[in-house]
């Protein structure tokens, strides 16, 4: 059968391009599945110093935090062995995505993250609080959208999506640590810090004199998640999605936070007013 020039050039391209299209598929790296299920290791993110989410002891390297328990329990359901790998709240994204990390447990599913890593369901709902200096009364959030009123957040974090989504007029200083913010509070540079409640209450046991904790209404609350990479395969998605049903269905997922913000930072239960569920 005789095949002009131009169909020839035509098919040459088209096989060329299923080609490249084949090869960049078969480049897609190893499933998280089958890689757990290969090395019968699971590698999750640790945060040191983020306690109670994680904290690392010097002395013997051992991990803790409501985190850690809680990437055990998931280890135990996948049959595995976890694997701590280092890395911060900055940087855990980026180790998900590059496949250094097979999940980060903790991780708030903002949009700018979203497009670059997936997530699972909420692993729980935090509830967003505002430690005040003392003599700083409200009780609703817009009371705070003031220019008058400076709001100190750590910068990038979900306090920082809050405040700027809800409160465009306020004065709002962004700090690069929680701690700094903290500090701004203490030295009366700013009126209020935005924390998340489990921060709050720790922080509140540790400097009960740096203010006290305020639950604005209407209340403003944003998911925990596990953040994982982007993969054709969904079997360890659907894996962590199943753990986290059973794991919130029994109560695991509320015990093992209550007992670290109990071990860990002093908090105890009744710290917790009953609109906070877990």
């Amino acid at each position: 059968m005789h095949i002009n020039r131009r169909d020839f050039i035509a098919q040459s391209i088209a096989v060329g391009s299923l080609m490249v299209a084949g090869s960049a598929f078969s480049q897609e790296p190893e499933s998280t599945a089958a890689r757990i299920k290969r090395t019968g290791k699971l590698r999750l993110g640790a945060i040191n110093g983020a306690s109670p989410y994680f904290t690392k002891d010097l002395a013997s390297g051992q991990w803790r935090g409501f985190m850690v328990d809680l990437g055990l329990e998931l280890a135990k359901y996948l049959k595995a062995e976890v694997e701590w790998v280092e890395t911060t709240w900055g940087n855990a994204v980026l180790d998900v995505q590059t496949n250094k990390i097979d999940a980060q447990l903790g991780m708030a599913p903002s949009p700018a993250r979203r497009e670059v890593v997936d997530f699972s369901g909420a692993i729980f709902q935090n509830y967003n609080t505002v430690v005040a200096k003392k003599g700083f009364n409200f009780e609703r959030w817009d009371q705070l959208n003031s220019p008058n009123v400076k709001v100190a957040v750590d910068v990038g974090s979900s306090h920082d999506q809050l405040v700027t989504r809800i409160l465009p007029k306020a004065n709002i200083l962004r700090f690069e640590s929680s701690a700094a913010a903290t500090m701004a509070l203490q030295s009366g540079r700013v009126d209020c810090q935005v924390l998340v409640i489990l921060l709050s209450t720790a922080l509140l046991t540790k400097l009960p004199n740096v203010g006290h904790i305020v639950f604005p209404t209407p209340p403003e609350t944003n998911p925990t998640n596990v953040g994982i990479r982007k993969q054709t395969d969904q079997t360890f998605m659907k894996s962590v999605n199943a753990w986290l049903d059973e794991a919130r269905a029994s109560g695991k997922v509320k015990s093992i936070i209550l007992s670290n913000m109990q071990s860990l930072v002093g908090v105890p239960p009744t710290a917790f007013p009953p609109q906070v569920h877990f």
